[in-house]
């Protein structure tokens, strides 16, 4: 069974709260609980994990490497600003993609910038809590079709 890490981070723990009209209304634990439901379904395993601390994100991505097949992130704020976490996804060398909820392309200009989506096998914003089920189901997708690799 393949085992998924999904990552959140900064602020997200605040969803339903924090700024509705961009955001939405629904919580992280709404998003997680539908994750767990269309996780079942496509026969995966799912870790959560948020935090507001980047090195805790950085230890929680260097953990997942022998353990978990990909990584689903929403890096929040971090995704303008942390090399730190993109230099453990890059680290492990997991599959991931990158999910934000709003687009962030539309927004303010300093969110233009992701310092995830260089590492990422792909990346999905602006569809709300959506996205987190669009990114799941590609990364899913992508694990299945990769070439499984020779023993050693």
């Amino acid at each position: 069974m393949l085992k998924i890490l999904v990552l959140n981070g900064p602020n997200l723990n605040m969803l339903g709260k924090r700024e509705p009209e961009i955001y939405g209304s629904q919580t992280l634990e709404d998003i997680n609980r539908e994750l767990k439901q269309i996780a079942q379904a496509l026969g995966v395993d799912l870790t959560f994990f948020q935090s507001n601390h980047e090195g805790a994100l950085v230890d929680t991505i260097q953990n997942a490497l022998n353990v978990h097949q990909g990584i689903l992130i929403n890096p929040g704020a971090y995704t303008h600003t942390s090399v730190a976490i993109r230099d453990a996804i890059a680290a492990v060398a997991l599959p991931t993609v990158e999910v934000h909820l709003s687009n962030i392309h539309q927004r303010e200009a300093f969110r233009h910038h992701s310092y995830i989506a260089p590492v990422a096998v792909g990346q999905i914003s602006g569809f709300g809590a959506d996205s987190y089920r669009l990114g799941l189901e590609g990364l899913v997708k992508s694990l299945q079709e990769r070439p499984v690799k020779a023993g050693p």
